[in-house]
């Protein structure tokens, strides 16, 4: 069992940064694969940006290459998802995602492969 806290989000101009925070908690934290996704009122969780089990691999969705970056500090069990060059079409809201596997090399992109979620952190991007 996996334990997802986020924290950060907020409202940006367009053009600005905001940083979100994932702390993990529980026995697999520092060996599974964790991914952002983002969701619009009605739609489906669209993959972000995701960083395999031990930090050295990172994986983006093209809108947002470039523009996010993804890291992790498995001494913290902590992911981070900083975001700059925001967009209003970056408005959503954001889930961190723990892999329900350890060890993959590559975080997964379907929302399928996470079997923990966190609660979820809003971010507006004003235009």
């Amino acid at each position: 069992q996996v334990e997802l806290v986020e924290s950060g989000g907020g409202t940006a101009q367009a053009g600005g940064s905001l940083r979100l925070s994932c702390k993990a908690d529980g026995r697999t934290a520092g060996s599974i694969a964790m991914a952002w996704f983002r969701q619009v009122a009605g739609k489906e969780h669209d993959f972000v940006a995701g960083v395999n089990w031990n930090g050295a691999r990172e994986n983006y969705d093209d809108s947002v290459s470039g523009r996010f970056t993804m890291s992790r500090n498995n001494a913290k069990n902590t992911v981070y998802l900083q975001m700059n060059s925001l967009k209003p079409e970056d408005t959503a809201v954001y889930y961190c995602a723990a892999d329900s596997r350890e060890y993959r090399a590559v975080a997964a992109t379907s929302q399928d492969a996470y079997g923990y979620w966190g609660q979820g952190t809003q971010v507006t991007v004003s235009s």
